[in-house]
């Protein structure tokens, strides 16, 4: 997966550090890709990303795609140099007030002119065929949504071999997870769906994450979620959530210890409403 080790220059790194030559090739490459009539419209929520933003934007910029779409932002209401990035390479954005994923997914959703969202987190660097591929597993007849694989950004925390063994495991668990509960899958950095069925219910603001598998949960009555394993759709992202758990050890014990506890998921349709933990809940104080 070569392709994204150029953006590894400026990913996680200080917005006044980045070139200014990469700067207008991004600014440059993006004002090509503008549609008024787009089939799908690429959505780039960002909270505090001014570190990982760039990177994703400049990933974005490369792509290559045979459908008319647009590509418009989300600041999510960030404290940090995020607005300047977005001004810095001329690609529209708006600004959501509210803070949650699910509050900026739904103002991408509003703003939103084409036939299919794709969901982009500013954290993750995206393959140039990326959106072509998400796009053609939507057009399949029946498919509301899909979701596809990613592997994490390497690290001398996090290297490269591990990475790898860790990714196997995960992949294999979330391939069985598909066949009966698909939206235990996604993840709103790889997520793409229908866009005026989404509409017809929104994303859930009220919690700190899970908008996104709440959101398939919802279109699984409409059609079918697609699990997409090309690696043309194969993303790298942020080693943030793993580190969240300490080390890379912790973080596989977890995630174990996790499908061990909701192991009949991979064998039982869920059907009913997910419980939501207390300690997700936003505090509407």
């Amino acid at each position: 997966m070569k392709w994204y080790k150029k953006y590894l220059s400026v990913f996680e790194k200080p917005f006044s550090n980045a070139p200014s030559e990469i700067v207008n090739e991004v600014k440059q490459n993006l004002s090509k890709i503008k549609s008024d009539t787009p089939v799908a419209s690429v959505v780039v929520i960002a909270y505090n990303e001014e570190k990982r933003l760039l990177s994703c934007l400049w990933s974005l910029s490369d792509s290559k795609c045979k459908y008319p779409i647009e590509i418009i932002g989300v600041n999510n209401n960030s404290t940090d140099r995020t607005a300047d990035v977005y001004d810095a390479v001329g690609l529209k954005y708006y600004f959501e007030e509210k803070k949650s994923a699910g509050y900026a997914r739904n103002r991408g959703l509003y703003e939103a002119k084409g036939k299919y969202y794709i969901c982009i987190d500013a954290d993750t660097m995206y393959p140039p065929k990326y959106i072509e591929t998400m796009i053609e597993r939507l057009k399949k007849p029946g498919v509301v949504a899909a979701c596809s694989l990613w592997s994490y950004a390497p690290s001398k925390e996090f290297p490269r071999f591990w990475m790898t063994i860790y990714e196997f495991f995960r992949d294999v668990h979330l391939f069985v997870l598909s066949f009966k509960s698909p939206e235990y899958c996604i993840r709103g950095m790889v997520f793409a769906h229908v866009t005026d069925l989404a509409r017809a219910d929104g994303y859930r603001v009220d919690i700190k994450r899970g908008e996104d598998g709440t959101m398939a949960f919802g279109l699984k009555k409409h059609g079918k979620i697609s699990f997409v394993r090309n690696r043309k759709a194969r993303v790298v992202t942020s080693t943030a959530t793993l580190k969240a758990d300490g080390s890379l050890i912790n973080a596989f014990w977890e995630r174990v210890k996790g499908a061990l506890k909701g192991s009949r998921k991979y064998f039982r349709k869920n059907k009913g409403v997910v419980k939501d933990h207390p300690s997700n809940l936003i505090d509407k104080d």
